[in-house]
């Protein structure tokens, strides 16, 4: 038999061990052995969790029990999970985590301590999807081109609902406040720290990169507006934030923005709060993933398939899996100013003869040629100019946005987004 101990009994931790009893018979099955949870960690002992497991406010009853086999930590946060994922390692425990910021800042420090210890964390990306399982072994004899994902249900959820809906940015979000899929402060979902952090894990998955949040270009979907939506509509683009991985050559770049896509592409189609990521490998081509992204049921069906895994061998295989760095050159990260991509702009101006002249002029000394341009009348004689260029280097644009910020006929800061 063996023994689980859960620390960090919230939505996500009731539902493993309820899936853990309810579907014993086949866990079982597939196991070759009987799973349970023996013990659990809560911060709030006097709350009913309609358990019949040993609770406690104190994780040392599940770190210091022999008995226990496998530890799952479902705690959230990144000092206090590390020192107690840490201490578990140390005790010879077998873990399973879903904790993405955990991962996202010590995911290399703890490879280092598991060793040969089995360490699983399917759930920490994209919920219910075995995205993990997928890149670590299914495309394992690849090289990853490229990973494009919609990894944060949240976002998704708000930038269908403005597309389909016609729904303002505030209105969204408060609506998703309500719903339970934002957080009161929601700057972590709608930020992009979210899907970045999902993103460094799958990054150092498929190419061993050892990269922090602080390192990559982040931004979230707080500056899309029904003036861009109704462009993206017009030129047969979608709106979606998203985590994306490129290798070009030795170098792979990370970002994670809002960005343009064409409709046409399979992960332009996954509305809603699901979760959907495309991987490109040099031999098997384009590879999607689709499903739930959050909710315990599912997260915590993500966990259970990892504690199954350690039940039915007792090892793991390489945590992030690479059990030996990759002969040749190894792959760095590449600046953010590096990047290339074409871009959309939303440009508020004062409405006057000379402004697109001189606009022109800008443009042409950041070296940045404009695709297409189209001009809607706004309030008190001014306009929004909303243009999409070819494909440029991020540098300049950026640099070519704080000169614009200056000029006295430009109303408002510009918006930039990505075009992929």
């Amino acid at each position: 038999m063996i023994k689980v101990g859960i620390i960090g009994v919230g939505t996500v931790g009731t539902s493993v061990a309820n899936i853990l009893k309810e579907n014993a018979d086949v866990i079982s099955a597939r196991a070759g052995v009987d799973i349970v949870v023996k013990s659990g960690v809560v911060r709030n002992l006097s709350k009913d969790r309609g358990l019949d497991i040993i609770l406690t406010d104190n994780v040392d009853d599940v770190l210091n029990d022999d008995e226990i086999d496998i530890v799952v930590e479902l705690m959230g946060g990144v000092d206090e999970p590390f020192v107690v994922v840490k201490r578990a390692l140390e005790s010879g425990k077998a873990v399973v985590t879903a904790n993405k910021a955990l991962l996202a800042y010590h995911r290399y420090e703890l490879q280092e301590l598991a060793g040969n210890i089995p360490f699983e964390f399917e759930a920490s990306v994209a919920g219910g999807i075995p995205i993990i399982t997928a890149l670590r072994d299914g495309l394992s004899a690849n090289h990853i081109e490229s990973i494009m994902g919609i990894m944060n249900g949240t976002c998704n959820y708000m930038m269908t609902e403005m597309t389909n809906n016609g729904i303002s940015y505030d209105a969204i979000l408060k609506e998703a406040q309500d719903l339970g899929y934002a957080e009161a402060d929601p700057t972590f979902d709608v930020g992009g720290y979210d899907a970045a952090h999902k993103l460094l894990i799958l990054a150092s998955i498929a190419y061993g990169l050892d990269a922090k949040p602080e390192d990559i270009l982040i931004e979230g979907i707080e500056n899309v507006s029904s003036e861009d939506i109704a462009f993206a509509k017009e030129f047969g683009y979608a709106i979606k934030l998203l985590a994306i991985a490129k290798k070009d050559n030795n170098e792979v770049e990370l970002r994670v923005h809002a960005a343009l896509i064409k409709k046409d592409e399979m992960i332009a189609k996954i509305d809603g709060v699901m979760n959907g990521v495309s991987v490109v490998g040099d031999k098997v081509g384009e590879t999607l993933y689709y499903g739930a992204g959050a909710g315990g049921d599912a997260t915590a069906s993500a966990v259970v398939a990892n504690i199954i895994d350690i039940a039915r061998s007792g090892k793991s295989t390489p945590m992030l899996g690479f059990n030996r760095p990759m002969e040749g050159d190894a792959l760095t990260l590449k600046s953010s100013d590096k990047i290339e991509s074409k871009y959309y702009l939303r440009i508020n101006v004062t409405d006057k003869a000379g402004v697109l002249a001189q606009l022109s002029k800008i443009f042409e000394s950041y070296n940045i040629s404009i695709e297409t341009m189209l001009q809607r009348s706004s309030e008190n004689g001014s306009a929004n100019l909303l243009i999409s260029t070819h494909k440029a280097i991020e540098k300049n644009i950026q640099s070519m946005l704080k000169e614009l910020e200056k000029l006295d006929f430009i109303n408002f800061r510009p918006v930039m987004i990505r075009i992929v």
